[in-house]
């Protein structure tokens, strides 16, 4: 068995430097250390379990395909169950018209089913807020319900990740190989300890007194050639397939251009994403409860703040995100907010900014590893492959939050609005078991709430020479005719920028003929001929802090960050976005499509995440059943491309809106969209 190992490990070294002519990351085509347990064939390979990888599925097994869904957790859904956000981010418009994929209402129908009302949790900042194990629940129904209408078959491989792929000549995944892990023997049950203390184990090979490992080969259900016949889906929550298949992509802050007006930067820098945040539930009582001081306390406490002065009451902060409550409390007012208080028995989970958002910004803690730092330590070398995630953020992460719930409860400081704001709220207690709301035996949710990975650069398209990629202007509603845009954007940069919003006059105002002040700015987001999905979300930041280490006393986010938050047009999900380089049968989904910094504030709420992936899963079907591979639905455009056409109308017939309704270059009025 060695000497095997031995002979794989140097066929492997020998063909990451000869395949197409340039290097390959040795662990795109590693070998496992011993002979996969078993091995299983796709139509269609999701990995990632989150609301995109289940609207991936949903769509594949709809259209009779066989899915394979792999996920880290043991929970379907993603934001709304295993990262515990389960209260629905939607604007009220789009919300009022039930505008959304179909996959999205069914959805809703059955939170609405299941609880007898869409908002059992009567919270404030949405129309439904529930249970995030109900969540899991309801995704498995839906896609076993799914399979049983389309005929096709899903493999569902839950506290499952990907570990390594087969890459052939630097264009095709031909296999991947995971890993499912389940507790050893006489180990405590899986959800027993937080992420940070499992990670590592559950990207290795090898079992441990923790954990033993099935090792499971990916392949092809089919072949056509000598080319593997089936797609793969990178829906996972940070980009992991793009960073081990080495595609280009981008982390954190663009650039300031005309594009990105409103970066907080002039040079890229990657190491400053949006905060990530575990959540947690936290239960009203009757009585005062007993609370227990983190032994970490005192160095996360200089961070906690109501954060303004119209958000400093418990009961508001409490009710924000309330996900359970069995009786109606008193209405109350709070600067201008109306909620139900708190009663006994109330369950609320908390995921506030200045409380259990952890934001990393510098490359000393930063959560999501850069190209250059996997390279560093060593996850792209053969078998190297550990998710891709700094530990000890996550660690810390975990303390913040635990350390958040006892500044909630018995905490008397206020970092940003001072003293005699905060007092202590003892009747209150942290829910924790795996038959709590988060299912897990510490409370925390099962994986961090993530709001920004990896995002990929598109290919070269027309316009967009250097690979696609959705802007900050294709969808802000922002004026950038006020001061600071004439100010701070140099002169050709400042014409550039408006001759880009101006539509019909953009010759006229790059030639000089039009003063840029005065040209016509367009009020609408920009129409993608490739258009395969919807959404409609504020850009909405949680900004990096500006030092190292996040919780410092004093600290401060990222200068000029928020600069670029504010309301969007409804937008669009562009096929070209979700098409990575290099590889030509790897979808992208969620996250992970070819955004900006800015724009991804927008494009990472839920009913975007089941669009993006109800597109992915219609993809891969449509170019398996008619042989075109996504690149070549959209390699001609703007000339007319019919089998985009097609593509666009099966999502359309299928019940998944492709555009706003009244979308056209002639229309200009949005108002109503808000």
């Amino acid at each position: 068995m060695k000497r095997r190992h031995k002979v794989a490990c140097l066929y492997t070294s020998l063909i990451s430097l000869s395949l197409s002519g340039y290097l390959i990351p040795a662990a795109i085509v590693a070998a496992p250390p011993r002979t996969p347990d078993k091995t299983v064939n796709c139509d269609i390979l999701v990995v990632g379990g989150g609301l995109s990888g289940v609207a991936t599925a949903y769509e594949g097994l709809l259209a009779g395909r066989r899915v394979c869904l792999t996920e880290i957790t043991d929970w379907l859904g993603g934001q709304i169950s295993s990262q515990g956000t389960s209260a629905l981010d939607e604007r009220p418009t789009q919300s009022r018209r039930q505008f959304y994929s179909r996959g999205y209402l069914e959805l809703r129908n059955r939170i609405q089913k299941k609880y007898g009302e869409l908002n059992p949790g009567d919270c404030w900042v949405s129309e439904s807020c529930f249970l995030p194990r109900d969540a899991h629940t309801i995704m498995v129904q839906m896609l076993r319900d799914a399979q049983k209408r389309g005929k096709g078959k899903l493999e569902w491989f839950p506290n499952t990740v990907i570990k390594d792929l087969q890459i052939s000549q630097g264009k095709l995944i031909n296999s991947a190989i995971a890993i499912q892990h389940q507790p050893a023997k006489g180990a405590p049950p899986l959800n027993t300890l937080p992420l940070s203390q499992t990670i590592e184990e559950a990207y290795s090979y090898s079992n441990s007194p923790r954990l033993t490992k099935t090792i499971i080969r990916l392949v092809p259900h089919q072949t056509q050639g000598n080319a593997p016949k089936w797609y793969v889906v990178d829906a996972s929550e940070t980009g992991e397939i793009i960073a081990l298949a080495d595609v280009p992509y981008r982390l954190g802050i663009d650039a300031r251009s005309y594009l990105e007006p409103s970066s907080s930067s002039t040079q890229n820098d990657p190491y400053c994403t949006q905060g990530f945040t575990y959540t947690f539930a936290m239960e009203a009582k009757e009585e005062a409860q007993p609370q227990k001081m983190p032994p970490y306390y005192l160095q996360y406490s200089p961070y906690f703040s109501y954060e303004l002065p119209r958000l400093a009451d418990f009961g508001l902060v409490f009710t924000y995100r309330r996900i359970w409550s069995p009786k109606q409390g008193q209405q109350v007012s709070f600067n201008g907010v109306r909620y139900s208080a708190p009663t006994p028995g109330d369950i609320s989970m908390q995921n506030w900014t200045w409380g259990n958002d952890y934001r990393p910004g510098t490359a000393q803690d930063n959560l999501v590893y850069t190209r250059q730092q996997l390279q560093a330590t060593g996850q792209l070398k053969s078998g190297g492959w550990l998710g891709g995630l700094r530990t000890e953020s996550l660690r810390k992460a975990e303390e913040k939050a635990y350390s958040y719930y006892y500044w909630l409860v018995a905490g008397t400081t206020d970092s940003q609005l001072g003293p005699d704001v905060k007092r202590p709220q003892p009747n209150n207690r942290f829910l924790a078991g795996l038959d709590s709301p988060m299912g897990t035996a510490h409370g925390l949710s099962k994986y961090p709430y993530m709001r920004e990975g990896r995002r990929i650069i598109g290919r070269p398209s027309w316009g967009q020479p250097t690979g696609f990629t959705i802007w900050e202007i294709d969808i802000s509603r922002r004026n950038y005719n006020d001061e600071y845009y004439r100010k701070t954007l140099p002169p050709d940069m400042y014409r550039r920028l408006r001759a880009a919003l101006a539509g019909l006059e953009a010759t006229s105002v790059i030639s000089g003929q039009i003063s840029p002040d005065k040209a016509m700015r367009r009020t609408r987001s920009t129409i993608f001929p490739d258009a395969v999905g919807i959404g409609h979300y504020a850009i909405d930041f949680h900004p990096c802090m500006e030092k190292s280490p996040p919780e410092a006393p004093g600290n401060r986010e990222r200068p000029g960050e928020r600069r670029g938050a504010g309301q969007a047009y409804p937008f669009q999900i562009a096929l070209r976005a979700m098409i990575p380089q290099k590889i030509d049968n790897l979808i992208v989904g969620g996250k992970s499509i070819a955004t900006s910094h800015i724009a991804a504030a927008a494009y990472r709420v839920h009913s975007f995440e089941w669009s993006a992936g109800a597109a992915a899963g219609t993809v891969a079907a449509f170019s398996l059943k008619n042989g075109v591979a996504p690149y070549q639905l959209v390699d001609d455009l703007p000339k007319p491309e019919p089998q985009l056409q097609a593509l666009k109308r099966l999502l359309e017939q299928n019940g998944n809106p492709t555009a706003f309704p009244d979308t056209s270059i002639f229309n200009e009025n949005w108002e109503d969209w808000r």
